[in-house]
């Protein structure tokens, strides 16, 4: 592994850096949109019970107790529950935009590294044919070993590139796919419990 990395040249230490990023977001951010941490299912069953029955600070103390992005949009309505209906549904936006925001963090990083891990493979196949033809036109194509260098320089930062952008490719649309699901599925819920308010209010 070691002989690829300085056979591949210098761009191979910002592909390597790209390679332990991606895995580093990915399993981030796995391990932050799980399902039961974003989404509890109890949680959700206990808190639409108690506001239904009005038992609002029994809701309050359990979003405080509850850590979920859930929970915490749910404390900013119940926070402002008995002003107006708009102002309820306001604060339940704005803070579920900041969740939202929060579930989608270091995606835009995994997807830029899934954009420019080819551009520095395609950038050492340059490099590395700029340096084959270096040697062709000093040495002649006499000494093939010398011309090996800048065509295996080439092609390893070539086939590095898009071994670390394939994947980061794939964590990307995966983790874009769930922190979506969330989303829409954290506004259904809202959704619901507005509803709820709502018909207490009229």
């Amino acid at each position: 592994m070691y002989q690829f990395v300085i056979k591949g040249g210098v761009l191979m230490y910002p592909i390597l850096l790209c390679s332990v990023l991606s895995v580093a977001i990915f399993l981030e951010r796995l391990w932050g949109l799980r399902r039961g941490q974003v989404i509890p299912n109890a949680f959700i069953i206990e808190i639409s019970d108690l506001i239904r029955l009005r038992k609002l600070d029994e809701a309050r103390t359990l979003c405080k107790l509850n850590d979920s992005p859930i929970a915490r949009i749910l404390m900013a309505g119940l926070k402002n529950y008995g002003q107006k209906w708009e102002a309820v549904k306001e604060s339940i936006e704005e803070v579920g935009r900041l969740e939202a925001a929060s579930l989608e963090r270091f995606l835009t990083t995994l997807g830029t590294i899934a954009g420019i891990a080819p551009l520095l493979g395609l950038l050492g196949t340059v490099t590395g044919m700029i340096k084959a033809f270096t040697v062709i036109s000093h040495a002649g194509i006499g000494n093939p070993q010398m011309l090996a260098g800048g065509i295996s320089e080439a092609l390893i930062t070539t086939a590095a590139g898009l071994t670390v952008a394939i994947p980061s490719f794939v964590f990307y649309k995966y983790l874009r796919s769930r922190a979506d699901k969330m989303i829409l599925r954290m506004e259904a819920i809202c959704i619901d419990i507005l509803d709820i308010i709502r018909e207490q209010e009229d």
